[in-house]
């Protein structure tokens, strides 16, 4: 063998051999990862957080508030918590929100306003609203079953006599529809001391309504007796489509599911004043009127307005006598 070759055979196999020492000694001294492990979060308390979101005026019912387990250390005073004084949800119905609640999101105390507090029913007027208090009975206040936060349509009973003889014309008119209840009497919870539904004859009933609306309840009031109709609250999509059709409100553009859902709780959370609708005495009964009496006609009065009829007066010596135009 030429000793050339056999000197670069020789040099290449201990370079190989001094590059295979050195790899093998930085990955045995490279010090592996070490595995980490995530501390877990210890499970703490369950406080009230808002099972849906809650814009401001927000009446807190039943289904407004659920318990969630929260982590352990990031509990504030403010919250609500299960088992401690005032944290029984059935404590805060009634109540309203002061500033919007986010699903999910802990109930602080800063947030509610409970009923007697200042500024109670101001918080839980809408934007533009107003409140009217009108007086109620058994049978018009739905015996008691009516709760704040319902929606009701409002109905005018009314007796109108007209100017003629027979009885009066009775007739009943639905002058509002989807009016928010906002208090019965002095009553914002539908629960007593122990925490069990009440069924309680109202009075009166304080109603959200628009301050043109508050003017019609003032006016009504006047007119006959008011009652009140428990809404469902299915009813909200038979408004909705009703309204669309009318063009009160305009379907947005694209199918944003964000711009639909604001649709329909502007359609849900508004009262209706418009296409108001009656049923009179005749539809009931059929020994009661349909129109209003008439006045009655004065034949006198007919004859000394009616128009001259066309004629000759003849004179026959000291007798006249007038023959209309046409008479034999």
């Amino acid at each position: 063998m030429d000793v050339k070759k056999l000197v670069l055979l020789i040099g290449a196999l201990l370079v190989a051999a001094v590059t295979a020492v050195m790899a093998k000694n930085m990955f045995t001294g490279a010090s592996a990862p070490q595995a980490q492990a995530t501390p877990m979060v210890k499970a703490g308390p369950e406080v009230l957080v808002a099972a849906r979101t809650l814009p401001v005026g927000t009446l807190i019912d039943a289904e407004a508030l659920r318990y969630q387990t929260w982590p352990e250390g990031t509990v504030q005073p403010s919250y609500y918590t299960k088992g401690e004084a005032g944290g029984d949800p059935k404590a805060l119905i009634g109540t309203v929100v002061r500033n919007e609640i986010s699903a999910g999101q802990p109930l602080t105390e800063g947030a509610l306003i409970k009923p007697g507090e200042r500024g109670f029913l101001a918080a839980a007027l809408g934007p533009g609203m107003r409140a009217i208090t009108v007086p109620v009975s058994v049978t018009s206040g739905v015996a008691g079953f009516i709760f704040p936060g319902d929606r009701v349509d409002v109905m005018l009973t009314q007796t109108v006599n007209g100017g003629g003889d027979g009885p009066p014309l009775k007739v009943s008119e639905t002058i509002f529809r989807n009016v928010r209840v906002l208090a019965t009497d002095q009553r914002t919870s539908g629960t007593n001391e122990e925490g069990k539904p009440e069924v309680r004859n109202a009075a009166t009933v304080t109603f959200e309504v628009t301050p043109k609306m508050a003017e019609k309840i003032s006016v009504a009031q006047t007119l006959g007796p008011l009652s009140m109709v428990l809404r469902s609250i299915a009813d909200n999509a038979q408004e909705l489509e009703r309204a669309i059709a009318s063009g009160d409100v305009k379907v947005p553009a694209g199918g944003d599911p964000k711009a639909e859902k604001q649709m329909l709780l502007q359609i849900a959370g508004k009262p209706i004043d418009t296409t108001s609708t009656f049923t009179v005495g005749g539809e009931v009964s059929r020994y009661q009127r349909s129109t209003v009496p008439g006045k009655p006609v004065d034949a006198s009065a007919a004859a000394s307005s009616a128009q001259p009829v066309p004629g000759v007066r003849v004179a026959r010596g000291n007798t006249v006598i007038f023959v209309p135009l046409g008479a034999n």
